[in-house]
């Protein structure tokens, strides 16, 4: 990766003409964070430089942050809430623990796909879920969409991780919205029929598990694949460049996209401070940093992904909104788990 010093200084540069220095009255905004530290403090950091506005961040699990602001109520310190997948942003609105925003500049900034519709929430990267295969025992053009995976010739030959984690929840809330409750069964069904395994590890499992021909074929976030390119460990980096990207449904629909997105708390008592913090981390130069340290793609369009994530080229995205995801997870629960996925 490249161009880390000199953009975040152009960020600077760019962003304190957009962001004049905040007022002696208004000089915070606090932040609860499901993403790690070291992969949003820097942007925060540089928010604080730009503006003058102190940034408060207190990081954890998404659903423990979440249990936190329900908690809290009216009294919590929090004016915004980042977390990751259109499942958690939802049920954070369910939670009645955000409000909604209209503020021009964010609807102009973020497309409609990747937003809440009354303002809860906004995309702030991309995050590709599609189909990752063995390099040397499969033929990328004996593959097509997610609902393929379900027939005969994958028997035992897919890893995925647990029916428990949102971002498989959300994936399958996607197929029902686009074929139905009744059809996703059928297909989750036969698709756990072509488990190698049982579900176990996160996504960098399944990616290794491909690499060391437990299976041939894994779903997985784009993301976890740069990493492991990208890592300084011949243990991550090995097997990653034996596995390759292919993109679904590219004929239809398109491939499942979801977002890291934030949302404006509704105990919000910088409300002023916390929307100019959203904006800026929607300016380009953010958006280029966000997508060049976290492997994700950049929610506006116009803006270059990593070279890593370029080396695997254009695909068509899922154009559903996500919002309309957030209401089906617990359908995709009770499927999958009819379906026998563990």
């Amino acid at each position: 990766m490249t161009m880390r010093v000199p953009l975040l200084v152009s960020l600077v540069a760019a962003c304190s003409t957009l962001f004049p220095v905040a007022s002696p009255a208004a000089r915070e905004v606090n932040v609860y964070s499901a993403r790690e530290e070291k992969l949003i403090k820097p942007l925060l950091d540089r928010f604080t430089e730009a503006t003058g506005i102190e940034v408060n961040l207190v990081t954890g699990e998404a659903d423990a942050l979440l249990a936190r602001l329900r908690n809290e109520g009216a009294n919590s310190p929090a004016d915004l809430f980042i977390t990751v997948d259109v499942g958690r942003l939802h049920r954070a609105k369910e939670a009645g623990v955000t409000q909604g925003s209209d503020a021009a500049p964010l609807i102009r900034l973020v497309p409609e796909t990747y937003r809440d519709p009354e303002g809860h929430w906004f995309g702030l990267s991309l995050r590709a879920r599609p189909i990752m295969y063995a390099r040397d025992r499969v033929d990328p053009a004996d593959l097509s969409t997610y609902e393929a995976l379900a027939e005969d010739r994958w028997e035992g030959r897919v890893c995925i991780r647990s029916s428990s984690h949102v971002y498989n929840q959300s994936l399958v809330a996607s197929l029902i919205a686009a074929n139905g409750a009744e059809r996703t069964e059928r297909w989750a069904k036969d698709f756990v029929d072509n488990f190698a395994r049982d579900p176990q590890g996160g996504d960098r499992d399944q990616i290794k598990a491909v690499a060391a021909g437990v299976c041939d074929i894994a779903i997985a976030n784009t993301y976890y694949l740069a990493g492991m390119l990208t890592s300084k460990a011949e243990a991550d980096r090995e097997p990653a460049e034996k596995v390759a990207v292919f993109w679904p449904n590219q004929d239809g629909r398109g491939a499942h996209v979801n977002v890291s997105g934030i949302a404006l708390t509704r105990a919000a008592k910088n409300g002023d401070n916390a929307v100019r913090l959203i904006e800026f981390l929607l300016t380009p130069e953010s958006q280029q940093w966000y997508a060049e340290t976290n492997g994700e793609y950049p929610v506006r369009d116009g803006i270059e992904p990593s070279p890593v994530l370029r080396a695997w080229g254009d695909f068509k995205a899922d154009q559903a909104s996500l919002a309309s995801f957030g209401p089906l997870n617990p359908e995709a629960v009770r499927l999958m788990d009819r379906a026998g996925w563990k």
